[in-house]
């Protein structure tokens, strides 16, 4: 009697199910970039450190390619420093022709005032000539008559003759004069003209200024662009070398020789010091179950038992976590016991031999106290 009272007390003092397996997360390790894979150093189911290097792609292209970046790189830094010395130069250079081209303005105007005084002084110079011409010619008609008429000696005619020779001279160099004063005037108009164009040429200096600084802040971009693809080809470089993400055990489905995609899966980590049990109760269990709880795992694979505690339970049963959900609005409804996944963890040194393989069953118990 008070063996099978003592049987039935450790019957109801815990809750189990056959339905549990070892659980981890498997990390799969895929190619960033393509390539051509020369070295595998891993082989199948081998045991790695977090870091290791499992993979090497062919990096002489990614080689070639950090080169031509810093090429580039280099280029872009000195067309900038090129661009950002000549703001200055420019701005100092374009105020500077400026101030030429007014100074040029108006000295070409005081030219032009002067010229055209001295074709005015030119043109009074003429009436003068041609009103003393005028003078001597009538004398010499009225001389011509009185000399004709044996009124005066031929002497006097000669000298009036010798006048309005002169006077004609006179008028006809006065001509020249004003000709002479009439194109340095055009002249000094035209050079004041190109003068003022000039000036105005000049006073785009503000955006003269403005485009140099636009070509600076432009080179300095670029330069940015070209570190940005600098780091990218290192980036793509350092990628060639295939790392563990984690500590933990190794399949691989890649060889040396095959030409890789970016995204192609290559191997997968199974971290075996990071495992723990995931198990299907009915959900009439679940009222007696509670994290923190203890629990003892009896693994079929070891023969061996491990001790753990229950961590957590699923916030939905099973089945709802599937592709296809089941669907319960139906006329022809059979009740069927759901099962809802509780996660135990194994204690710390209960698993340092890493035998707990997951997808093994396992049969847990978790006690009520």
């Amino acid at each position: 009697m008070g063996g099978g009272l003592s049987l039935w007390r450790y019957l109801t003092s815990y809750e189990s199910t056959d339905d549990a397996q070892v659980d981890a997360h498997l990390h799969p390790v895929s190619a960033r970039i393509r390539g051509y894979v020369i070295h595998v150093h891993v082989g199948d189911n081998e045991y790695v450190k977090k870091g290791t290097v499992l993979v090497e792609i062919d990096p002489r292209d990614y080689e070639v390619a950090v080169d031509q970046a810093k090429a580039d790189l280099a280029t872009a830094e000195a067309t900038a420093q090129s661009s950002h010395i000549d703001v200055p130069i420019t701005t100092t250079t374009t105020f500077s022709q400026i101030d030429a081209a007014a100074a040029d303005v108006e000295k070409n105007r005081a030219a032009v005032a002067a010229a055209e005084k001295q074709l005015a002084a030119t043109k009074e110079q003429l009436k003068e000539a041609q009103a003393n011409d005028e003078k001597a010619q009538k004398d010499l008609v009225r001389y011509k008559m009185l000399v004709d008429a044996q009124e005066v000696s031929r002497q006097t005619y000669d000298t009036a003759l010798a006048a309005a020779k002169a006077g004609t001279a006179s008028v006809a160099a006065a001509a020249a004069n004003v000709e002479a004063s009439q194109q340095s005037v055009e002249q000094a108009r035209h050079v004041l003209a190109s003068s003022q164009a000039n000036y105005r040429s000049a006073q785009t200096a503000p955006q003269q200024v403005a485009a140099s600084r636009a070509r600076a802040e432009s080179a300095r971009a670029t330069v940015e662009q070209k570190r940005a693809a600098l780091e990218q080809a290192q980036l793509n470089l350092a990628y060639t070398k295939i790392v563990a993400p984690v500590t933990g055990e190794v399949t691989k489905t890649v060889v040396p020789g095959l030409n890789v995609q970016p995204g192609q899966q290559l191997l997968t980590v199974v971290p075996l010091d990071e495992v723990w049990i995931t198990a299907n109760f009915k959900e009439t269990q679940l009222r007696r179950i509670h994290p923190g709880q203890r629990a003892q795992v009896y693994v079929e694979s070891t023969g061996r038992t491990y001790q753990g505690h229950v961590d957590s339970i699923s916030g939905a049963t099973g089945p709802l976590f599937s592709l296809f959900p089941p669907e319960n609005a139906t006329g022809n409804y059979v009740k069927i016991v759901q099962r809802v996944p509780v996660k135990i963890v194994i204690e710390p040194g209960q698993n340092d031999d890493r035998q707990l393989r997951p997808g093994v069953n396992v049969t847990p118990k978790v006690f009520r106290r």
